[in-house]
């Protein structure tokens, strides 16, 4: 039965390292794609103005700089070339891509040119809206860094150092407290301010919990780290193997320094 237990926990976490890798890897792509838009969204306004067509001016705009952007185009190109609508090849581009501003730049192109207006003008509007959006973005995400740093010394510094300290706190206590001798009988007893008992919480089960405590926080923080500096909460989860790695050292390197600074003052 453990070995049944095993090989499903097993199986159950490689699918989400999996399904998070994937996850990173389509952000990343629509990351990559949203930055580069304005430039393939100004490079086809100039083709239209050179006199090309719709269609022509969107395959031109293709350069092998923009990376996947560029199969993406080429692909589109090809769907239009078999007869396929192009305003249906570019809403199938952005269900590929999973890009919010690229989707709303493909409903503008496509609200352009049912009406029949000024596509190049609108297109030069737009990417000059997206890199003044761009600009907007950094300010914030500059003006919330320090918000950034605080979690990060909270999580990897300030947590692992209080966890260290008091599991080390606990050790001292319950192995001094095994070693006192108390006067025996029910008159000693009570003349005593103050009642002593057994301690039946072991130290390897404060470790553990502590140990659990600084992992979730790990993930938490990081989490909130991915929130607040890219706006989304899956941005985050990159940090984590590092944050909990660097949590559990600071842990571990408190509970060694404490140990052998104070190992002359408590006998262990």
């Amino acid at each position: 039965m453990p070995l049944v237990l095993t090989f499903i926990i097993s199986f159950l976490l490689i699918e989400f390292l999996v399904y998070i890798f994937l996850v990173l890897g389509i952000d990343a792509k629509a990351k990559f794609v949203e930055d580069i838009l304005p430039d393939a969204l100004q490079l086809m306004a100039s083709n239209l103005k050179a006199g090309l067509t719709t269609d022509k001016a969107l395959l031109l705009s293709a350069r092998p700089e923009f990376g996947p952007f560029q199969e993406e185009i080429n692909l589109v190109g090809k769907e239009i070339t078999m007869g396929k609508d192009i305003d249906e090849a570019l809403l199938g581009m952005c269900s590929r891509l999973k890009s919010e501003k690229l989707e709303k730049t493909v409903l503008l192109i496509n609200s352009g040119l049912r009406s029949g207006g000024q596509l190049a003008a609108l297109l030069e509007q737009t990417a000059k809206n997206l890199r003044q959006q761009r600009l907007i973005d950094d300010k914030i995400r500059a003006n919330v860094m320090m918000y950034v740093i605080f979690i990060f010394v909270a999580v990897g510094f300030g947590a692992p150092m209080l966890f260290g300290l008091s599991t080390f706190l606990v050790e001292v206590l319950t192995k001094n407290m095994g070693m006192l001798s108390l006067p025996q009988g029910a008159g000693a007893a009570a003349a005593m301010p103050i009642s002593f008992s057994e301690i039946k919480i072991s130290i390897d089960f404060i470790i553990k919990f502590s140990v659990t405590v600084l992992l979730t926080t790990s993930v938490l923080g990081s989490l909130v780290i991915g929130l607040i500096s890219k706006g989304k909460e899956k941005q985050g989860i990159k940090f984590i193997p590092a944050l909990a790695l660097f949590s559990m050292a600071v842990f571990l390197v408190v509970r060694f320094l404490v140990r052998n600074l104070l190992s002359g003052l408590f006998s262990f």
